[in-house]
């Protein structure tokens, strides 16, 4: 699959507008009524929409819905057959509770159509193996401590342009981080940092250098990047990680 994007949550143009309602931090919304078919294979729209108490998964494998829904890496994802990497899907439902979720709503919702809809069953042990351990850099770290409510919610905003990602993260701790950066990078993230707070900052950096400016105004790479612009390290090693070991999932029933 390669590199995956982070799922953030589309909204409609008449929410863009405003400053999007969030879902209760305490909501555990569930879907009240949901549909799944096979994706159109000549779709070129993917990723997560909500508007109102409507929600839709537009053009996504098994696969990265277990990736989203448990927050793994896919090397620590085992056992699927080969359909659930390749064939895509389309849900589009209603939820039980107004406003757009947080990354855990979310991810309780992929969680729960994969259970209800393709038969999902899974067991979670320990492996060893690659992982990138996140560190402190030498001069230490460069994070601004959030200034928002502690106990609230992470937020987190993407934007590619000319093969650069510029990510902005506010009241996030390492975990976020860590959980975030499985998506950029080619193998799972651990947070090693020690760091207890949380913090908001900035991080941009050139995924795709066919397509960054050629003038010397292009981000660094990745592990450049987080080391120059906050301070911290991605540092290849291994250690014991999650993985998520599918025992069962079926293709879904018509509708």
């Amino acid at each position: 699959m390669g590199v995956f994007t982070y799922p953030s949550i589309a909204q409609d143009a008449d929410q863009q507008a405003t400053k999007p309602v969030m879902m209760a931090k305490n909501a555990d919304p569930d879907w009240e009524v949901a549909t799944v078919k096979p994706s159109d294979a000549e779709g070129n729209n993917s990723g997560f929409h909500s508007q109102g108490r409507r929600m839709t998964i537009q053009h996504r494998t098994v696969k990265d819905m277990l990736i989203i829904g448990y927050g793994m890496h896919e090397k620590q994802l085992v056992g699927m057959p080969g359909w659930a990497e390749s064939d895509r899907w389309d849900v589009e439902g209603v939820v039980d509770v107004e406003g757009n979720p947080n990354l855990t709503q979310l991810q309780g919702l992929v969680r729960k159509i994969l259970v209800e809809r393709f038969g999902l069953h899974t067991h979670t042990e320990k492996r060893e193996m690659g992982v990138y351990a996140i560190t402190v850099a030498k001069g230490g770290p460069k994070l601004e401590k959030s200034k928002s409510d502690p106990n609230g919610s992470m937020s987190e905003n993407d934007n590619d342009n000319g093969g650069q990602r510029t990510m902005r993260m506010k009241n996030a701790a390492m975990g976020d981080f860590a959980l975030v950066m499985k998506y950029a990078a080619d193998r799972p993230v651990l947070d090693q940092t020690g760091l207890t707070g949380r913090y908001d900052f900035q991080l941009k950096w050139t995924f795709d250098d066919s397509k960054a400016p050629t003038d010397g105004t292009a981000a660094p790479g990745l592990f450049t990047a987080v080391q120059e612009q906050i301070g911290l390290k991605l540092e290849p090693t291994k250690a014991s990680a999650d993985v998520l070991v599918v025992d069962g999932v079926e293709r879904p029933a018509a509708n």
